[in-house]
């Protein structure tokens, strides 16, 4: 194993003390403890990763669009999202293109119940992906639809996570509900 990965327990130790000590000195107020205001979820409530059985490694780089396809009150063009695989062939955050600004949550939140339903789209542009590697692929893209049941935010009455794991080759692909 590479030394330079290796972590050094006592900077470990020496950082948390640090951490400890900051949090023991921070002022203490007799007031009401209150509230903090609702979070960004570091990801959205529907996600993808992809690995590349050719290499065995994730998919970097790989452009990925996700569309909501069905919906209560759906308006007449799909709404859609665009994002690109990280380091780790994952995808946490959706970026909208076209239409309204909206983001994933926000459709979800607006639902009218928790048992609402919508069917959405994720579609890999394998094709390109490994032509830029010099890689020949029988797939020009990989698209999986699925349906979301729920709605609301994380922690909230009717919110679930849904994860699209996708084991991609130039000659197949697979995927399962990820969790």
């Amino acid at each position: 194993m590479d030394s330079s990965c290796q972590l050094d327990p006592s900077r470990i130790t020496n950082r948390l003390a640090l951490h400890a000590q900051h949090l023991d000195s921070a002022p203490h107020s007799n007031s009401q403890p209150t509230q903090p205001p609702l979070a960004m979820a570091a990801r959205d409530p529907i996600t993808c990763h992809v690995l590349n059985t050719l290499t065995g490694t994730p998919a970097a780089n790989l452009p990925v669009t996700l569309t909501l396809l069905t919906a209560p009150a759906s308006p007449s063009s799909p709404v859609t999202f665009r994002a690109t695989t990280n380091a780790d062939g994952r995808v946490a955050k959706w970026t909208p293109i076209g239409g309204p600004a909206t983001s994933v949550p926000e459709i979800l939140a607006a639902l009218p119940t928790a048992e609402s339903k919508t069917n959405w789209a994720v579609r890999f542009e394998t094709g390109p992906w490994y032509e830029a590697q010099g890689i020949e692929s029988f797939w020009p893209e990989v698209e999986v639809k699925f349906t979301v049941k729920g709605r609301g935010r994380e922690g909230e009455e009717g919110w679930r996570h849904y994860h699209v794991p996708v084991l991609l080759g130039p000659w197949n692909y697979s995927t399962y509900r990820g969790s």
